[in-house]
């Protein structure tokens, strides 16, 4: 009987696992195939693997699910994996906030620290899974994860998947989770990361396999694509996911233009390109840019598109009998997937990977259940804080909480979520939180979606009797998300409207017209809701997303003062959707707080805290290094989020009325004042012409530093004023 090769060099090694590398060359003739040789380069390995492939095999090996080459010693391996906010889909794992409460810390290290956890927690599912040889989907190391799509439009359900509406924000954020993920060994990659969805791609969900995104070249470049341009020239993202749609006409996944003059040429990405699970049948089913499964599989290929999820590929033989491709073009598409695999180290000797030593026990362990914890809270933003009612004492004489979600898990997974035993619900919290002698309660009081069947009403009286009502409402997964998962959606997964529903609306309303006792409002949701009606009834208001395992505790720190919040809205918060454009247009004109002239609800940056924060001394030197002097005026010890933002001397006109160019998240003591600094260059200035390139206005800049966006409504919610200081740059 054949061992597997693994066992033919575990016994040939004697399974000496600490032998140093220099040591390992002597058994360069023991290897049954070349390409087994770790000690030659990624490229040798992989042209020696290709040049032993039959064609049937070079085909098999260009779908998602590659199946296994005995002859070779390949096993099976499923492309297939998705690591939002933890590991997903693949049972335990630590569950951190929803990518938009990510975006909501304006913390990339913390971020970066994240995805090092989940990249550790992946390398240890791994290395367990094949122990019982489970390579079945979402077990392997090829994580389909960030999603950097700019969140243009709060209808959108996936929108909870991305960062926000702000690329500068979201290639911050998204550059240090691919740094984490990937990890910074010189000769492994410890998880491949993925840019998705490639490009210009965010709703409407219904018409995203047919729809086609007609953008013109300033908001492509000013717009959609810098997130993807940092991820790979600053992150060196590993892979870069094609979208379903069309882009300027061209299906995204067979671009020349999208994958070939800009991910390749421009930017020299050198990684491998998956398309959306279906996207290239797409081609021929809904966009009738090709007419046969061969064509689409043809166009895709030329394009560069190196991995199918999907089967079209299949019939890659039969597009090169029709002479649609050559076998050349297939071996250049197969090595440059093959890479990835390789860096990873799953052909090498078990023991060669420094990765192989991550253990199962890093998985939803103490240390990273109290980074999610960490997340989470640094994710929560004060909305309101009426006669600063919060933080509430924990010896509190009686409490009331009532609402759908305060003891609902859903709502702390979002989507694309692990599981895990240890989640701690928002009700779970707050209990665990006040004094024993705290006379507390808690009743739903009303359904998520619906008015209740029963009419009798048990609960708004009762909640309005307590020292102080906490109200939990807000929205989950089931409401908004991707086409198929939203089970509540009457919109495969998008929102016609961004009204909290009706019937907790209502519910709210009666709880407040029988007592004029405090009432906390916290909402649950992954994209702004509009709450016109509520923000004058509530006396405190936080959003909380959609805050993970620890999510419950974290709220609770927050509600009770353990924490002060320091969370910022990464998305602006219109009063509603008769604020925005046609949800189809692409168009950036009225959208996100760069173009939207009309008063939002909340604006992008806006959270407050249980302190106030002074912001002096701006200074700008001849190199566009900026320093500024922040004071915490207040009593309490808190995080600020230090937000830059320029203005062109065209703000309003051709370019954003405010553009965010740098943050900085820093802790101030009640009454320290510390000194902050922004390294800028000239580049820093740039704006984007009519056709996409970048250019130098004429005329004087203007640079605000603030906590929040510094905006008229800004200060009218109670953000600390900004400061700012016109500047000539030529």
């Amino acid at each position: 009987m054949k061992l597997p090769i693994v066992i033919v060099l575990l016994l040939l090694t004697g399974c000496k696992n600490n032998e140093k590398q220099t040591d390992i060359p002597s058994l360069e003739n023991e290897f049954q195939f070349s390409w087994e040789n770790h000690t030659l380069t990624i490229d040798e390995r992989v042209d020696a693997l290709v040049n032993e492939m039959t064609l049937d095999e070079k085909i098999s090996q260009m779908l998602d699910v590659c199946p296994p080459i005995e002859r070779l010693n390949m096993p099976l391996y499923n492309w297939w994996n998705e690591a939002l906010h933890g590991v997903a889909r693949n049972g335990r794992a630590t569950v951190f906030p929803q990518a938009i409460g990510l975006g909501a810390t304006f913390d990339d290290t913390l971020v970066e620290r994240i995805a090092t956890a989940i990249s550790d927690e992946a390398r240890a599912k791994y290395n367990e899974a094949i122990k019982i040889n489970n390579r079945s989907r979402y077990a392997g190391l090829t994580f389909w994860s960030p999603n950097v799509n700019i969140f243009r439009d709060p209808r959108w359900g996936r929108g909870q998947e991305t960062y926000g509406e702000d690329p500068y924000l979201t290639s911050k954020i998204g550059v240090s989770f691919v740094k984490g993920l990937q990890g910074n060994n010189p000769n492994y990659i410890k998880a491949a990361a993925c840019a998705k969805h490639y490009a210009v791609h965010s709703g409407p969900e219904e018409f995203r396999h047919e729809f086609d995104a007609v953008v013109s070249k300033k908001d492509l470049f000013e717009t959609y694509l810098p997130a993807f341009k940092a991820l790979v020239q600053e992150a060196n993202v590993e892979g870069v996911m094609g979208a379903y749609n069309r882009t300027l006409g061209q299906p995204c996944c067979g671009s020349p233009y999208l994958l070939q003059d800009i991910l390749r040429n421009d930017w020299g990405f050198k990684g491998y390109i998956v398309s959306d699970c279906g996207a290239i049948s797409d081609f021929h089913r809904f966009h009738k840019v090709t007419k046969t499964p061969e064509e689409s599989a043809a166009l895709a290929l030329i394009n560069g598109t190196n991995i199918n999820c999907g089967n079209v590929y299949e019939v890659l033989g039969n597009a090169l009998k029709q002479g649609l491709i050559t076998e050349t073009l297939l071996d250049t598409r197969l090595k440059e997937n093959l890479r990835t695999r390789f860096k990873l180290g799953l052909f090498d000797i078990l023991g060669t990977n420094p990765y192989d030593a991550i253990t199962a026990d890093v998985i939803d362990s103490d240390a990273h259940r109290k980074l999610a914890k960490e997340a989470a809270q640094k994710s929560i933003v004060l909305l309101k804080n009426k006669n600063n009612l919060l933080p509430l004492k924990k010896d509190i004489r009686t409490l009331y909480v009532v609402g759908p979600n305060a003891a609902s898990e859903e709502v702390l997974l979002g989507n694309y979520y692990g599981l895990t035993s240890s989640t701690q619900t928002i009700l779970d919290g707050i209990v665990a939180k006040v004094s024993a002698g705290t006379s507390i309660n808690y009743k739903s009081g009303v359904l998520p979606y619906r008015k209740n069947v029963n009419p009798i009403d048990w609960t708004t009286g009762e909640a309005g009797q307590s020292d102080v009502c906490v109200a939990v409402m807000g929205i989950s997964a089931l409401l908004e998300g991707e086409e198929g998962e939203a089970l509540a959606s009457s919109d495969k997964g998008d929102r016609t409207t961004l009204k909290l529903p009706e019937n907790q609306i209502n519910f709210i309303k009666t709880i407040k017209q029988k007592s004029d006792k405090p009432l906390v409002l916290v909402l649950t949701g992954g994209s702004p809701i509009a709450i016109p009606e509520l923000h004058d009834i509530a006396d405190a208001i936080l959003f909380v997303w959609y805050p993970g395992e620890e999510g419950g505790n974290a709220v609770a720190d927050v509600l009770f003062g353990d924490v002060s919040p320091s969370g910022r809205l990464p998305i602006t918060f219109p009063k509603s959707e008769s604020q925005l454009p046609p949800y189809e247009d692409y168009n950036m004109t009225g959208r996100t707080y760069k173009y939207m002239t009309e008063e939002p609800l909340y604006p992008f940056g806006f959270g407050l805290s249980y302190t106030t924060f002074q912001y002096k001394k701006l200074t700008i030197d001849t190199n566009y290094s900026v320093s500024v002097e922040v004071k915490n005026t207040g009593k309490t010890a808190s995080e600020e989020v230090i937000q830059l933002y320029i203005s062109s001397p065209l703000a309003g006109v051709k370019d954003p009325i405010y553009d965010l160019k740098a943050f900085q998240r820093v802790k101030l003591e009640s009454g320290e004042t510390k000194k902050i600094h922004f390294n800028m260059n000239k580049s820093t200035f740039n704006q984007v012409n009519e056709n996409g390139e970048p250019i130098l206005r004429d005329g004087s800049y203007t640079v605000y530093i603030g906590g929040a966006l510094p905006s008229q409504r800004s200060l009218d919610l109670g953000a600390s004023a900004s400061i700012s200081k016109q500047i000539n740059v030529n």
